[in-house]
C-alpha cells in the first residue's frame, strides 16, 4: 500500500470544492509559507510539507491534511510521533499554522474509501487550548468550514475577540463625544448600511463626511423600506438617526469613514459567520457600562446564555409564538428565534413564517426601540412586530392577544425608586395576560419580588396564584449582571398562564447559582472553560424531571406567604462538607487567638486550651465526615436564637482598649474589630451576621456587638471543639443568604429549616 491511494481518495472527495484552493505540500500563500518555514516533521529546521493545505484567499481559516495508507498508523497514543502517524503529523503542522490561522488538523488513514479512519482536530488561532476533536467524518472543505464556524469553541473565540474590539471601539466613540445611549444605534446603523450593496461598494469614494453621513442614513432607510417596515416606523427610525448628520466631531476629517471601515472589518464578519448571536446587546452593555448606570439609561440586559436557557426551558419550537413585553434590544426574541429555526429543520417556508409572524415585542423607550428594530433586522426579520409603546395600554394588550402568543419571556425594568417605579411583578402579570391558556411565561426578576410577605409585591404574589400556576423558581447567579455594572440578585419564575395555582402541587426550586462563567477584565463574565453546555443540560434535566438534588434543587408546596426560592427549602449536600473544612475553621480560630494575643489577655499559664489547639488532636484523627451518620436538627433544637445589644461604632470609638472583643458583621478575624474595656454579652456562644451572608463565629469570651449580630446560645454543654465544629456546619449554609435574603432571626427560627449535624459529635 502507498500513501498515494489515500491521497487520491481525498482528491476525489475534494474535487468540487468551489471557492477553496487545494495545494499539495507547498502553498502559494506567503502567510502559509512563512508559518511552515521551520515546520519539518524531522525537526531539521527546514520547511514543512503537509500532504494537503486547503484554504480560501484572504481567509483566516485553513485545513491541513496528513495521510497514511494503513489505519494502524492513524494516531499514536501520545500524538507526538509526527513522522509515523497521520493525526500526529497534521497536529504538528497545525501547531505552526495556528499562530496565524484557525486550523482544522485532519488525519486520514486507510486505502479503502469505505473504511477510512478520519480525525479532525480544531486548533484555534493564538490560543493555549488543547486541540479539540471536532469530527471523525470525511467531509468536503465547505462542510468542514461550516462545522468549525458553527462550533461553540470557535464562537467563544470570536465572541471574546468581538468583546475586546467593542472595548476599543467604545474608547474611540468616547473620543468622538458620541453619547453612550447613541452608540449602539450608530453601530447598528452602520451594520444595516453595510447590508446595502450599493453603499458597501461606494462608501469609500465619499470625500465629504457630511455627504457620507447622508448616504449612510439613506442606505439604512432603503434597507428597512425594502424589508417592509411600516411607513410610520420608518419615519421614526429615520428621525432617530439624524444625530449622525449633526455630530461635528464625527464628521471631521475621515472619522466617519474610518469608523465604517473599522466596523466592516471587525464586526460584519462575525454577524455573517454566527447566526442568531445578539451582538448589539453585547455592544450596548459595553457602551453604557461606564455611564451613570444601565438603569439610568433604561435597561439591564439579559446575558445571551441565560436568554437561550429560558427559551429552552419554555420549549420554544417551530409552532411557538413568543412575546416579550419589555423587549429592550431584542435578546429574548433572538434566543427564541434560534431555537425555533433549529426546530424548523431547514424548511424555508416555516423559517420565513417564524420570523414574520411568530415573534413579538413591545418597547416604550424610543432609542431602545430603534435598537430592537435594528437587531431584529440584522437577524433577518421580525422587526415589523416590535411595537413602540406602553405594554400596559389596552390597545397594545389586545393587539398582542390577537396573535395568540404561547411563550412569554421578559426581564422587566428593575425599580430604582420603590415608591414611583412600576413593580416588576406587574410586568409579569401583563405578559401572562397576553398569553394563551396554558402558555408559559419565564421572567427574570429581583429576588425581593418572590420573598415578599407584605406590601405591594406580596399582594401581587397572591394575585398571580389566583390566576396562574407557579411551576418553578430558579435562583440565578449573584453576579449575573456583572457586565451591566448592576448588582441585583435575581431569580427566574416559570409560570403557566390562566390556570389557578393548586397549593397541593409541588413547585420546583432550583439553586442555579453556578453557571461556570468567570469574570475577566477583558470580556466580562465569560464561559472561559467551556463548562456552560454541561451545566445547562444538568439544570434542564433537573427541571424537566422535577428532581430533588441536595445542593441544587427541591420540590415543595408553597403559597403566597412562603418564600419562593430554593435557599429556603433545599437540603445541603452533606458530601460537600469535608474534614478540611473543619480543619480550616480550627486554623482560622487559632490564627485569630495568636494574631490578637488573646492567649496573653485571657488564658492563664495553667490553662491547657492553647495546648489542645496546638496539638490539634482532632485534626490528626481520621475524620471522614461524609461516611458518618448524620441527623437533621433545627437550630432552635440546639440553640436559643436571639439578638445582641448593639454598641454603635461611634460609641466604641470613645472607649479605651481592653480585653473584650468587638464583634461585627465582617467575616475576617473571627468577626472581631478591636478589643475594648467593657462588654455587653456573655461568652460561650456562637454569633451570626444577619446583614450579609450569615457568617458564624465562636465567641468564647464576653464581648461587645455591632448592629446585625445575632446570638446562638447553646442548650447543651458546648466546648471549644464542638463549638468550632458547629461553626463549620453553620457556615456551610451561607449559600442560603444574599443581599436579597438576609440571615435574620426569623429565618433561623423556621422549624422546617434544618442544618445537618454529625450525630456522633452530638
Amino acid at each position: 500500500m502507498t500513501e498515494t491511494i489515500t491521497e487520491d481518495i481525498l482528491i476525489d472527495k475534494f474535487s468540487n470544492s468551489q471557492g477553496f484552493i487545494i495545494e499539495r505540500q507547498q502553498s502559494n500563500s506567503t502567510r502559509v509559507r512563512n508559518a511552515l518555514r521551520q515546520a519539518s516533521k524531522r525537526k531539521t529546521g527546514k520547511a514543512g510539507c503537509p500532504d494537503f493545505i486547503i484554504r480560501k484567499d484572504s481567509s483566516s481559516f485553513l485545513i491541513v491534511v496528513e495521510c497514511k495508507p494503513d489505519t494502524v498508523f492513524h494516531a499514536s497514543d501520545s500524538l507526538q510521533n509526527t513522522e509515523a502517524y497521520a493525526v500526529d503529523g497534521a497536529l504538528h503542522y497545525a501547531s505552526y499554522l495556528s499562530k496565524s490561522f484557525d486550523v482544522l488538523a485532519l488525519g486520514v488513514s486507510g486505502s479503502d474509501r469505505t473504511n477510512l479512519n478520519v480525525s479532525g482536530y480544531l486548533c484555534l488561532k493564538q490560543t493555549h487550548e488543547k486541540p479539540i476533536l471536532l469530527t471523525e467524518s470525511l467531509l468536503t472543505p465547505a462542510e468542514y468550514a461550516d462545522l468549525v464556524f458553527k462550533s461553540e469553541h470557535k464562537l467563544r473565540q470570536d465572541f471574546h475577540n468581538l468583546v475586546s474590539y467593542t472595548q476599543t471601539l467604545n474608547e474611540r466613540l468616547q473620543e468622538l463625544k458620541i453619547m453612550e445611549s447613541k452608540r449602539g444605534l450608530l453601530i447598528s446603523a452602520v451594520l444595516i448600511a453595510l447590508e446595502n450593496r450599493v453603499f458597501i461598494k461606494s462608501y469609500h469614494e465619499h470625500t465629504n463626511s457630511t455627504q457620507l453621513a447622508i448616504a449612510l442614513v439613506q442606505a439604512v432607510v432603503d434597507k428597512l423600506q425594502s424589508a417592509r417596515l411600516s411607513k410610520e416606523k420608518l419615519e421614526d427610525f429615520k428621525t432617530s438617526l439624524q444625530f449622525i448628520q449633526r455630530y461635528q466631531v464625527l464628521l471631521r476629517t475621515n472619522n466617519l469613514l474610518d469608523l465604517i471601515s473599522d466596523v466592516e472589518e471587525n464586526v460584519k464578519g462575525f454577524v455573517e459567520s454566527h447566526e442568531f448571536i445578539d451582538i448589539l446587546s453585547q455592544m450596548y452593555v459595553e457602551f453604557i457600562r461606564y455611564a451613570n448606570n444601565d438603569k439610568g439609561l433604561g435597561i439591564v440586559l439579559t446575558p445571551r446564555h441565560v436568554a437561550e436557557f429560558f427559551a429552552e426551558c419554555a420549549g420554544a419550537n417551530r409552532h411557538s409564538v413568543v412575546y416579550d413585553n419589555c423587549v429592550g434590544t431584542g435578546g429574548f426574541l433572538i434566543a427564541a428565534m434560534r431555537k425555533m429555526v433549529i426546530d424548523a429543520d431547514g424548511d424555508k417556508h416555516i423559517i420565513s413564517r417564524i420570523k414574520r409572524e411568530q415573534l413579538f415585542g413591545c418597547e416604550i423607550q424610543e432609542d431602545i426601540l430603534a435598537l430592537a428594530i435594528s437587531n431584529m433586522f440584522l437577524h433577518q426579520d421580525g422587526k415589523t412586530n416590535v411595537i413602540g409603546g406602553d405594554c400596559f395600554e389596552p390597545e397594545v394588550v389586545e393587539r398582542v392577544r390577537n396573535k395568540k402568543p404561547s411563550i412569554g419571556l421578559l426581564n422587566p425594568p428593575y425599580r430604582a425608586n420603590k415608591k414611583k417605579d412600576t413593580n416588576e411583578l406587574l410586568f409579569v402579570l401583563n405578559n401572562l395576560n397576553c398569553l394563551v391558556d396554558g402558555g408559559t411565561c419565564i421572567a427574570l426578576v429581583p429576588m425581593s419580588s418572590v420573598l415578599a410577605k407584605s406590601g405591594e409585591s406580596f399582594e401581587l404574589k397572591k394575585k398571580l396564584l389566583r390566576k396562574h400556576t407557579l411551576q418553578a423558581v430558579f435562583s440565578m447567579p449573584n453576579e449575573l449582571f456583572f457586565d451591566s455594572n448592576t448588582g441585583v440578585v435575581t431569580c427566574a419564575m416559570v409560570i403557566t398562564a390562566h390556570r389557578q395555582h393548586d397549593h397541593d402541587r409541588k413547585v420546583f426550586f432550583g439553586y442555579f447559582k453556578d453557571d461556570g462563567f468567570v469574570k475577566r477584565k477583558v470580556g466580562g463574565r465569560i464561559d472561559e472553560n467551556g463548562t456552560w453546555s454541561k451545566i445547562k443540560s444538568l439544570w434542564l434535566n433537573l427541571y424537566a424531571n422535577r428532581i430533588d438534588k441536595a445542593g441544587l434543587s427541591v420540590n415543595v408546596c408553597v403559597d403566597a406567604n412562603a418564600e419562593w426560592c430554593a435557599e429556603a427549602y433545599m437540603k445541603t449536600a452533606r458530601q460537600s462538607l469535608k474534614k478540611k473544612d473543619f480543619e480550616d475553621t480550627l486554623r482560622r480560630y487559632f490564627t485569630y487567638l495568636i494574631a490578637n494575643r488573646v492567649d496573653e489577655k485571657w488564658i492563664a499559664p495553667t490553662d491547657n486550651t492553647m495546648l489542645e489547639f496546638s496539638n490539634a488532636s482532632l485534626i490528626n484523627e481520621r475524620v471522614e465526615l461524609a461516611e458518618r451518620e448524620w441527623k437533621e436538627f433545627g437550630l432552635t433544637v440546639l440553640f436559643h436564637v436571639t439578638g445582641s445589644k448593639t454598641t454603635p461604632p461611634r460609641v466604641v470609638e470613645t472607649m479605651s482598649e481592653g480585653l473584650y472583643p468587638y464583634v461585627t458583621t465582617k467575616s475576617e478575624n473571627n468577626g472581631v474589630e478591636g478589643f475594648y474595656q467593657t462588654h455587653t454579652e456573655g461568652g460561650g456562644v456562637l454569633t451570626v451576621d444577619s446583614a450579609v451572608v450569615g457568617f458564624c463565629s465562636y465567641q468564647k469570651f464576653p464581648f461587645l456587638a455591632s448592629d446585625h449580630v445575632e446570638k446562638l446560645i447553646p442548650k447543651f454543654e458546648m466546648n471549644d471543639f464542638n463549638a468550632l465544629f458547629l461553626t463549620t456546619v453553620i457556615n456551610a449554609e451561607q449559600y442560603r443568604y444574599n443581599y436579597g435574603r438576609k440571615c435574620s432571626q426569623s429565618r433561623m427560627k423556621v422549624p422546617r429549616f434544618s442544618y445537618l449535624f454529625w450525630k456522633a459529635e452530638m
